[in-house]
This record gives C-alpha cells, sequence and structure tokens, in this order.
C-alpha cells in the first residue's frame, strides 16, 4: 500500500523531478543498479557517476 501512496501523490507533482537511477546511491556504499551488461551492473554505474563527476567522495 505504501508504494499506492507515494504513486498518488508523485501523480499529483505538476512539476516533477526525475532522478537517473544511476544517482541513486545508499548510504554505505552504491548501492544497487540494474544496467549495464549482467556482472558488471555496479561497474558501469560507477563509470556513469565519474564521467558526470558525481560520485560521492566517501566512496572513492
Amino acid at each position: 500500500m505504501p508504494a499506492r501512496a507515494v504513486g498518488g501523490i508523485m501523480g499529483l507533482n505538476p512539476i516533477p523531478i526525475i532522478v537517473p537511477c544511476h544517482r541513486v546511491v545508499a548510504g554505505s556504499g552504491l548501492g544497487g543498479y540494474s544496467g549495464g551488461l549482467p556482472g558488471h551492473e555496479l561497474e558501469t554505474k560507477r563509470r556513469l557517476l565519474e564521467f558526470e563527476d558525481a560520485l560521492p567522495q566517501p566512496l572513492f
């Protein structure tokens, strides 16, 4: 049910903010990522973040 509530609230937002999934990181590390070649997902995520100069400092 919480997913429906969040979906409903987001549906009412006239100006949605979209964050690419590779930009979402966990507090304890890079977290997950489903993009890239199978078995190389986090490698792809790290390359994208480095390319954008967006890799958080504690994750180096």
